[in-house]
């Protein structure tokens, strides 16, 4: 396959509360390190996924994938697991981790991954907590 790669992304919403809380800690060093966000009623967040994928478009299609099929496997794999659930509590997939916007970020990878194409490589997962308050991964071999 020759042509040039493409980088190409998908957007998705979904809303969902959670607490940051370490459960080693006691309830002072939470309130201490994580304010707000350790509220033991929870808070919630209108979060916004961007999930960007790499490959080189199809001579037929001129697509790098069929975008109603990337919206349905990030739907299939992230949206209808989190959308208004209480990360902390309902997620199974998220159990025993601290829901912060980073961990989450990397479980979306994680779990959206293996559905892509061979021909189609997972690039970055954009997670916007908040209008001040976001996260990019770009998978578990970016060097630092």
């Amino acid at each position: 396959m020759n042509g040039p790669v493409l980088f190409v992304t998908r957007k998705a919403h979904f809303n969902a509360a959670h607490k940051l809380f370490n459960p080693l800690w006691s309830k002072e060093e939470n309130e201490a390190c994580f304010g707000k966000c350790a509220n033991e009623h929870w808070h919630g967040h209108n979060f916004d996924l961007y999930v960007t994928i790499k490959g080189i478009p199809s001579v037929d299609t001129g697509f790098v994938m069929d975008l109603k099929k990337l919206k349905v496997i990030i739907e299939n794999e992230v949206v209808e697991h989190l959308d208004h659930k209480n990360l902390n509590l309902d997620v199974p997939f998220l159990k025993d981790i601290l829901p912060s916007v980073e961990n989450i970020a990397v479980v979306i990878w994680e779990r959206l991954e293996p559905h892509l194409p061979a021909n189609v490589k997972l690039h970055k997962i954009h997670l916007i907590e908040t209008v001040n308050n976001s996260v990019e991964y770009y998978g578990p071999n970016t060097p630092f």
